[in-house]
């Protein structure tokens, strides 16, 4: 039996919170998705509320993962122990509060998902996460695993991506907000790709305002970001996984945009 995984790239602000609102569910049906994982951290451009969170549930998305951001807005963090359809990076300090992982019922049974944050370049030194997720596999025993990494450097997802493979069923990067043309199966048998890209306004800088974005690149005196308006797009992958075997039949762009 086939168990198709939809995973969103970053929602960036109002824009992108539409977008999701509006074509979510439209997406999970014409891919034929049972399962839906968004990374929300930039709802609110830098975090997310509580209402947004609520949001994006409603709008289809099964699990939210969240990355560098996820203490941007402080209303979260009393939601982030209330909700467990909300993750933040497993590799974080353990007294914060929240979970980094979770076990999900589906159709097919348990499936686990595991949010990651990278160190390579990201301003600061959480717990190492290929040490991290070597302990958190060991206390999980489904056949479906989904693993995000939210990281700046290509090289460090990729080498999660080789790690794991054979180990959990996909592998996904975000953060960076440009999506990546290399979805594939590893040899191993585990889906793959480096970045989601993001949803949120199509014309703009990781979905920022393009002229905000270039006066910091100049030196120009700095102002508070805000998002693009116009078109938007969704930049996603499906993954077509095998619910006997826990491996990954097909990893596949399925971005829209307008």
């Amino acid at each position: 039996m086939e168990f198709k995984v939809l995973a969103v790239g970053d929602v960036v602000g109002n824009p992108g919170l539409e977008r999701v609102r509006r074509h979510l569910r439209q997406l999970k049906r014409k891919t034929g998705a049972d399962f839906a994982v968004v990374n929300g951290e930039n709802a609110a451009v830098v975090g997310l509320t509580p209402n947004q969170a609520e949001d994006i549930l409603d709008a289809g998305a099964d699990v939210i993962t969240m990355g560098n951001h996820t203490w941007s807005k402080r209303e979260i963090v009393s939601y982030m122990d209330d909700c467990s359809r909300i993750l933040r990076p497993a590799n974080y300090a353990p007294q914060v509060p929240g979970r980094g992982w979770g076990i999900y019922e589906t159709k097919v049974g348990d499936v686990a998902v595991i949010d990651l944050i990278g160190r390579c370049n990201m301003d600061y030194g959480p717990n190492n996460p290929f040490l991290m997720i070597d302990q958190i596999l060991q206390q999980i025993d489904t056949k479906i695993i989904l693993v995000e990494l939210h990281a700046e450097a290509t090289s460090e997802k990729l080498a999660m991506g080789y790690m794991l493979d054979g180990r959990v069923s996909a592998v996904w990067g975000t953060h960076t907000h440009v999506p990546t043309a290399d979805a594939r199966v590893l040899p191993k048998g585990t889906g793959y790709v480096t970045d989601l890209g993001m949803t949120g306004p199509k014309e703009s800088v990781l979905g920022i305002r393009p002229e905000l974005s270039i006066a910091k690149f100049r030196g120009d005196l700095p102002e508070r970001y805000r998002w693009a308006d116009g078109t938007t797009k969704m930049e996603a992958a499906l993954f077509t996984i095998d619910a006997a075997t826990g491996k990954c039949r097909k990893a596949e762009r399925v971005d829209e945009w307008d």
